[in-house]
């Protein structure tokens, strides 16, 4: 299932062009051709420069990309147990909105075929797209890179790997949405994973 990005330096180089000798000096006198010149080099263009955060964006930032691990982690656990889903862990882990909506809707339906889930997703690398604090509900937007490759889907009866077709891949790209409020039930705000959308292969 569910910064700036970071730009690669480009630099120009200019070549340096050598002109020929073409003078044919006459007995007894040197060569007066002038030496060859250079031209002139280009400057190169400055490197863009990498997003800088203030430290409290900083620290929301290092918070929110813990708490998108956690909540990766409750699904993975509700995901091999689809039957015994608890949809107050995965609050807790920091699953919300539209996201935890999905995840319920997943498990119930491993849970209609048989199926379970083993194994963990990686999170392979993280970017982040945009730092909103100055909001009612303070916000982190990542890109991050999932890898799946060592995720299996089971039947229940026998735990043999349910057959897939080739799929598209097992690594993909996913916009994660994360937004800093309370609890449903009350209580001290926290980071939440509302929406992971997949945007590509990675």
């Amino acid at each position: 299932m569910i910064r700036r990005p970071l730009l690669a330096a480009a630099a120009l180089c200019a070549t340096l062009t050598l002109t020929a000798c073409n003078g044919s000096p006459e007995a007894g006198r040197p060569n007066t051709t002038p030496p060859p010149t250079a031209s002139p080099t280009t400057t190169p263009t400055p490197s863009p420069s990498t997003p800088t955060w203030t430290e409290e964006e900083q620290a929301a930032i290092t918070s929110a990309k813990a708490r998108y691990l956690a909540a990766r982690a409750a699904v993975d656990k509700a995901f091999a147990e689809p039957a015994k889903l608890d949809r107050n862990a995965l609050q807790k882990s920091g699953n919300g909105g539209e996201w935890i909506i999905a995840v319920i809707g997943d498990a119930m339906n491993l849970e209609r075929y048989g199926w379970y889930r083993s194994g963990t997703v990686k999170v392979s690398s993280t970017q982040v797209t945009s730092v909103k604090l100055g909001i009612e509900q303070p916000e982190v937007r990542l890109t991050n890179c999932i890898d799946t490759s060592g995720v299996v889907s089971r039947f229940q009866k026998d735990h043999q790997p349910v057959p897939m077709g080739p799929g598209n891949g097992k690594r993909h790209k996913f916009s994660s949405q994360l937004v800093f409020a309370p609890p449903a039930e009350g209580g001290a705000k926290m980071w939440f994973l509302v929406a992971d959308k997949a945007a590509g292969t990675c």
